[in-house]
């Protein structure tokens, strides 16, 4: 039997709720025979082992976007997983992985069967699970790294509180298949949860060759804070007033420049901004 050599992509400053589990996980893939290649820099030019067979993202949506990057880079279809020891886990939650490192490594070694993933791409860079341009995407280019390691996600609460203060509204056009839409805010699923256990598209999944797209004629602080009330509420969007649902394979964002573009909680891109499907899917373990 071949032994599996499984290169772990961690986060150079790791949580210190994550860091225990970090070591445990590592034992574990130890215990189960598997070679570890240890990979410490998230950086946006990460390099995958020639040696590795199969490669984990140990951290957030931030973390696995940078390693199905360079795994596409490699030209390799090595099998991808990624444990969840990051601030926001979207990806492996729609993917059920346990948080238990050994019930993970026995997911990942054993599970066999991989499952196509389409992952999108904003000007080039990967979309994982859900992108927006708007309120959203300003107050994720005002949170404070510090805060966010300290914290986790309530460093994103305190950055659009403080966003309250200051509402940006900006106007932006949305072009897809010949047709076109004015509006004040956009998002885009490419995964089904958005910012923790919701969903905005409930149609909307990994292995979905579609982007299911949210669009806000309006985006003023009433507005936007119904929407947002309608998400967590678990409400239809379909029939709100001013709340366009439509679904694509691409879509191009054109407005003022500069205006932020958030993918899986981090600014990828500033408008004009093109959203397409990526033709190979990744292969998840």
């Amino acid at each position: 039997m071949t032994t599996p050599v499984v290169q772990l992509f961690l986060h150079a400053r790791p949580g210190w709720r994550a860091r225990r589990r970090i070591v445990a996980l590592q034992r574990a893939f130890r215990e189960r025979g598997a070679e570890i290649l240890i990979t410490r820099s998230v950086s946006d030019r990460l390099e995958i082992d020639a040696r590795a067979t199969h490669v984990c993202a140990v951290g957030g949506d931030g973390t696995l976007r940078h390693v199905v990057d360079a795994l596409y880079r490699s030209g390799r279809p090595l099998p991808i997983s990624a444990y969840p020891a990051g601030t926001v886990n979207l990806r492996a939650r729609e993917c059920r992985y346990p948080r238990s490192p050994h019930a993970f490594v026995r997911r990942v070694l054993d599970g066999g069967q991989r499952t196509a993933h389409h992952i999108a791409l904003v000007n080039g860079v990967p979309l994982l699970s859900c992108g927006s341009v708007g309120p959203d995407s300003f107050a994720v280019e005002a949170v404070s790294p510090v805060l966010k390691r300290r914290f986790g996600r309530a460093a994103y609460l305190w950055a659009f509180c403080k966003l309250l203060m200051h509402w940006p509204r900006t106007r932006m056009i949305l072009s897809w298949q010949g047709e076109r839409m004015v509006c004040e805010a956009v998002y885009v699923a490419k995964g089904h949860f958005f910012a923790g256990p919701w969903t905005f598209a409930p149609q909307a999944w990994a292995t979905d060759p579609l982007l299911h797209v949210v669009a806000l004629e309006q985006a003023s602080r009433g507005r936007f804070l119904r929407f947002a009330w309608a998400i967590v509420r678990g409400r239809p969007l379909t029939a709100r007033d001013g709340v366009r649902c439509f679904s694509c394979g691409e879509l191009a964002i054109s407005g003022d420049a500069g205006v932020p573009l958030q993918a899986d909680g981090d600014v990828v891109a500033h408008l004009p901004a093109v959203i397409s499907l990526r033709a190979e899917p990744a292969q998840f373990a």
